[in-house]
């Protein structure tokens, strides 16, 4: 009987919905999968500013201006064994888990990068607070 109902009410709102118009069919975006990386995302993303800002939670400009300002605390040399995660990309990872509070292994398979490589994400919320702190926080 409430299953019943629940049909009658979805119906009932679906007819006297109104549609909107969609301006493209697809966001491109969204049609180029090939590479799992979050950091070819950003680079599409960039095209479309509301999107970046959804996945991000700052515009463009912010994040460069923030990434200016974190890269020479956040910067690893490259070893024997593996390239080092730059800058970009642990900047980008940690505003995301910033944005969602996804987990560390959740995270690895949008930003393809592994658990024990995010556990720079508390150092580089410290240096967001060391390079922000005097123009953003007033400190009595």
């Amino acid at each position: 009987m409430l299953s019943e109902e629940l049909l009658i009410c979805a119906a009932v709102t679906k007819s006297g919905e109104k549609r909107k118009l969609r301006s493209k069919l697809a966001k491109e975006w969204l049609l180029k999968r090939s590479n799992p990386s979050h950091i070819n995302l950003l680079k599409e993303l960039k095209l479309e500013p509301g999107d970046w800002y959804n996945y991000l939670r700052m515009d463009s400009e912010a994040y460069l201006e923030l990434l200016q300002k974190v890269t020479p605390r956040t910067t690893k040399c490259d070893s024997v064994m593996r390239r080092a995660v730059t800058p970009h990309e642990r900047l980008s990872v940690t505003l995301r888990f910033l944005a969602t509070g996804r987990s560390y292994e959740d995270l690895k398979f949008s930003a393809a990068i592994s658990p024990q490589a995010l556990g720079v994400i508390p150092e580089i919320c410290a240096a967001i607070y060391e390079v922000l702190k005097k123009d953003c926080l007033k400190v009595s």
